[in-house]
């Protein structure tokens, strides 16, 4: 394929420089031609020379955002709207896939950013869809921003009242906006597993049994707990939730020894 380009953005002190630089790397093996590889943060310190960097700027619209947050009871990432920002990146050439600094890429993923051209797709979420939750899940989402200007523009508009609408939920204004322009493709769900659902060894196998790498899945998602830094070494948490150490994690983050 060609030119790939892939983005993700890190902000606050959540998440340290090294889930941008290993996502930067697992993104590297699994894509076949050239990458460009962006991060939007407000702490360059410690990235790598190979990731593109592009300060993170207070949208204009900053003030509403916030108010439409605690107006909705919610503490998601509404800063992640930049990232579908028209103009981000001036000399882009194509679509962008977007990815949270809590996944993990664990094979090809040519194909995603491929997949139904023109569309914004995203992996269904797990369970029933709702507008609290949206029909997707934003941890991995293929885009085009001159396309899809719009994802940024309705946003810009009235963003207390989309972030109230939404329930405070970033994926579901994302993944509803997307669909009501007609626009929402889903990504097949194989590609895109989670680790607490298709991973996680159901009790008491999880106290026993290394967690399972589903055959075709390109990306793992880790929401809620446990977190990546956990699930590596073995989570250690009540009966139900515990984990064994992840040796396919550790070689897909931390990277080949």
């Amino acid at each position: 394929m060609g030119e790939a380009n892939v983005i993700c953005i890190k902000w606050g002190s959540a998440f340290g420089p090294e889930y941008v630089n290993r996502l930067r790397a697992g993104v590297r093996r699994n894509i076949t031609g050239d990458l460009r590889f962006f991060c939007i943060t407000d702490d360059r310190a410690g990235i790598d020379p190979e990731v593109e960097v592009i300060d993170l700027t207070p949208e204009p619209f900053q003030a509403e955002l916030e108010a439409g947050r605690i107006a909705a009871a919610r503490s998601g990432p509404i800063q992640k709207i930049t990232l579908r920002r028209p103009g981000l990146i001036p000399d882009l050439r194509g679509p962008l896939l977007s990815l949270d600094l809590d996944v993990v890429v664990t094979g090809p993923l040519d194909d995603l950013i491929a997949y139904a051209p023109g569309k914004v797709c995203m992996r269904k979420v797990w369970g029933k869809p709702s507008r609290y939750a949206g029909l997707g899940n934003s941890s991995a989402v293929r885009y085009d921003p001159t396309l899809h200007s719009y994802l940024y523009e309705r946003m810009a508009a009235n963003p207390e009242e989309e972030i109230i609408r939404n329930s405070g939920s970033e994926q579901s204004y994302l993944s509803w906006a997307a669909h009501e322009a007609g626009d929402f493709e889903p990504f097949p769900d194989a590609w895109i597993a989670s680790f607490k659902y298709d991973c996680r060894p159901m009790r008491p196998l999880n106290l026993f049994v290394e967690p399972h790498l589903p055959d075709d899945a390109r990306i793992v998602c880790f929401h809620g707990r446990p977190k990546m830094s956990e699930a590596v070494d073995g989570y250690r948490s009540d009966p139900l939730h515990s984990t064994r150490p992840c040796s396919w994690l550790r070689k897909n983050w931390i990277g080949p020894e």
